[in-house]
């Protein structure tokens, strides 16, 4: 992958073709069921398979949640090279959700993992986790900015527990969630892209005033906003317009259950996504 446009490009375009909304791959228990599919990892490559081919070259990207095929084991980790390899084949992006954080060593394996040409599990892009310090996921940045992939780090989250460590404030006064954002836009500086740089973050659509309130500071970030919570989750276009007033223009909204519900029918699975991308 190396060597083209970077993923904010890549991005950009995408969202300006097929809309601001990208699609999770969530092979859960209950949508499998809701399918009439086994809860195994043949039912879940039927699911994911059939998203793929259903929206795929009509989506801006897919987000494969690697937990629901992680939770079969090795044939479901290669479930999930398939599904990468059919994103890149109907070519579309794809943002493999992973949330992976660690240090040394061990973050380099993650990047190499998901964020190395050579490997079957690296899409586009990934999720990681900045709460071991955003400097430990230097390997992975540096990886994503050398191929031209991208990562989404966990920034501004919904889930109420997320509260206790992203709103609490350092001794400089800044929030966690400002600081992680400050840095990786200052990594987004280093690499010198003129629109969207490698770096972007996970902020949650249903958030509210969290973004003011923290003095998170998304526009100079210069890189993608990926914002879960679009559909099921409760926000809509105007909670996605209030949430990132100011730097609409990089944000993904991120919809899945509301999506996936609609399937197994190609036109149920097309219907809803248009739905989701409508006003964003």
């Amino acid at each position: 992958m190396s060597g083209g446009l970077g993923f904010g490009d890549r991005l950009a375009a995408a969202m300006r073709a097929h809309g601001r909304v990208c699609v999770g791959i969530d092979p859960h228990a209950s949508l499998l069921g809701g399918w009439g599919l086994a809860d195994d990892a043949g039912g879940a490559r039927e699911f994911s398979l059939r998203v793929v081919e259903a929206l795929g070259g009509r989506v801006a990207a897919f987000k494969p949640q690697a937990a629901f095929f992680e939770r079969f084991g090795s044939r479901g980790v290669a479930v999930l090279e398939e599904v990468v390899a059919a994103c890149r084949e109907a070519g579309t992006l794809c943002i493999v959700d992973a949330k992976r954080g660690d240090i040394g060593s061990t973050m380099d394996g993650y990047a190499q993992a998901f964020l190395s040409d050579s490997s079957p599990l690296a899409g586009d892009a990934v999720t990681l986790s900045p709460y071991l310090g955003v400097g430990s996921l230097r390997p992975a940045l540096e990886a994503a900015a050398g191929t031209g992939r991208g990562v989404f780090v966990l920034a501004l989250t919904s889930n109420p527990e997320g509260a206790s460590v992203q709103h609490a404030r350092g001794a400089d006064g800044r929030s966690v969630a400002a600081a992680v954002v400050d840095e990786l836009a200052s990594f987004n500086a280093e690499c010198g892209y003129e629109s969207l740089g490698p770096a972007g973050v996970v902020v949650g659509a249903t958030v509210g005033s969290a973004v003011a309130d923290l003095g998170v500071d998304l526009a100079g970030l210069h890189g993608a906003l990926l914002a879960p919570g679009v559909g099921a989750q409760g926000a809509g276009p105007e909670e996605v317009r209030r949430v990132f007033a100011g730097a609409g223009h990089a944000v993904l909204a991120s919809s899945s259950r509301a999506v996936l519900r609609a399937g197994p029918s190609v036109e149920g699975l097309r219907a809803a996504y248009e739905a989701a991308r409508s006003g964003l």
